[in-house]
């Protein structure tokens, strides 16, 4: 037997971790080996409430019965079907589950395998869709400071997350950026969306003014910017956007990666908005995390635009050798039908008010300068350690998982989540755990 093949499971090195301190990991590493609705189980056997939803996926919480058969079944029954010139019939009773609770005029939808995936898909369908159109030379994708859409080449062109972004050489061409919609001077401590800064979606007609509408494609923003600390659209922001967009007949994308399947209390950000975009990219809740999978949603006259030609030709080159794949179909079935029968997003709205005041409850807690909250969602902004950003954050992460809850922390900002099913008392457990933390780090 090879070393290799021998190694024991705590022989760490081979794994190159994503967005991980590797080193340090390594040398305290924490390790969960099981998961059940709002808890983690560790290497040592002890329960770790979660606080992050895993990565904002989770939302129906840990090894959900329906979801977990679901597989079970689907894997005995018929692991892989080519997603290519043939079909299977669970991906297409997904998609039309899935336009069922979709915005008005979105009946059709893409499948990818991951929040990545489904931003490209989306960037590349709006510019090949002006070219259909004749207006091929509309090819300029507008993204958003602080952004984040996903690592590939096309996510982190329009994204806006610098240490996502600058090792990478030139990106994509053609890509401009709005300003970000965080004014700490004027929002600070706001419950939901925050009175000042629409006006920053004027920053658009600037780009305009810059570029000239007949070169810009689509513009791409989160509804709720997550992945960068929680930043939340001002008051009529989104409204403006899409006013705009209207105007000069560029497309609107908003990334709902985060934001998608109940976050909010609504199937989508864009119902809890009431704004329709023309394209909307999903993944992460989709499947609850279980297996990977994306879904991207598109207006009807984009999809029609394409339906032209010869009935034997393929009429959009692009797509995935898993697109549809039969199990993740069927994961993000149950997963539909365990929001549906347990209420959960009816649920969110429900628990929102309790899940504000007991975040904003830390306001008078060390170190904190802000927090922010919309949905299920929350930030609690930290004041930097002058000379080491990120530390001071990080240290009340680790020390928040040492005590039994699994926060995240993006910069100096720690992020919440916490999976649909949460109780008030795991509430209560969540905030009083992070308050004695923020007492202990320096």
């Amino acid at each position: 037997m090879s070393n290799r093949l021998a190694a024991t499971p705590n022989d760490l090195r081979a794994f190159w971790m994503p967005f991980t301190a590797n080193r340090q990991f390594k040398q305290n590493p924490r390790m969960f080996v099981g998961a059940k609705d709002m808890h983690y189980t560790t290497a040592e056997g002890r329960k770790v409430l979660d606080g992050t939803a895993g990565l904002w996926c989770v939302n129906a919480g840990h090894c959900r019965p329906l979801i977990t058969e679901a597989i079970q079944k689907q894997a005995a029954e018929m692991d892989y079907a080519p997603a290519f010139q043939m079909g299977h019939p669970k991906a297409f009773e997904l998609a039309n589950r899935l336009v069922d609770i979709s915005p008005d005029g979105m009946d059709h939808v893409m499948f990818t395998n991951s929040g990545s995936e489904s931003v490209d898909t989306a960037l590349k369908t709006a510019i090949a869709y002006h070219r259909v159109r004749g207006e091929g030379q509309r090819f300029r994708l507008i993204g958003r400071e602080r952004g984040y859409h996903g690592v590939n080449f096309g996510g982190i062109s329009v994204g806006g997350i610098v240490a996502n972004r600058k090792m990478f050489g030139t990106l994509l061409t053609g890509v401009d950026h709005m300003p970000h919609t965080h004014l700490p001077g004027k929002n600070a401590f706001t419950r939901g969306e925050p009175e000042h800064g629409m006006e920053l979606a004027d920053e658009l007609e600037r780009i305009v003014t810059l570029h000239d509408a007949s070169t810009i494609a689509a513009v791409i923003v989160e509804p709720v910017a997550g992945s960068t600390g929680v930043l939340i659209p001002p008051k009529g922001y989104l409204q403006r956007l899409r006013e705009i967009c209207d105007k000069h007949g560029i497309l609107l994308i908003f990334d709902e990666v985060i934001t998608g399947y109940g976050r909010m209390g609504t199937n989508f950000a864009a119902d809890y908005f009431g704004v329709t975009p023309d394209i909307i990219t999903t993944a992460k809740g989709l499947t609850n995390g279980v297996i990977p999978m994306g879904a991207v949603f598109v207006k009807n006259e984009i999809h029609d635009a394409f339906m032209q030609g010869p009935e034997h030709m393929i009429e959009f080159f692009h797509g995935y050798t898993y697109s549809g794949n039969p199990i993740a179909s069927a994961a993000a079935i149950a997963t539909l039908d365990t929001y549906k029968e347990e209420g959960l997003f009816e649920r969110v709205a429900e628990i929102a008010p309790y899940w504000e005041d007991a975040l904003h409850s830390l306001k008078d807690a060390p170190h904190v300068i802000d927090i922010r909250n919309i949905g299920l969602i929350g930030a609690i902004e930290l004041q930097p350690i002058a000379g080491n950003p990120t530390k001071r954050a990080f240290s009340a992460f680790v020390r928040a998982y040492e005590k039994g809850v699994l926060i995240r922390t993006t910069g100096d900002i720690i992020a919440l989540s916490p999976p649909l099913i949460v109780e008030k008392d795991q509430i209560d457990e969540i905030i009083d755990t992070i308050r004695t933390v923020l007492g202990e780090v320096e």
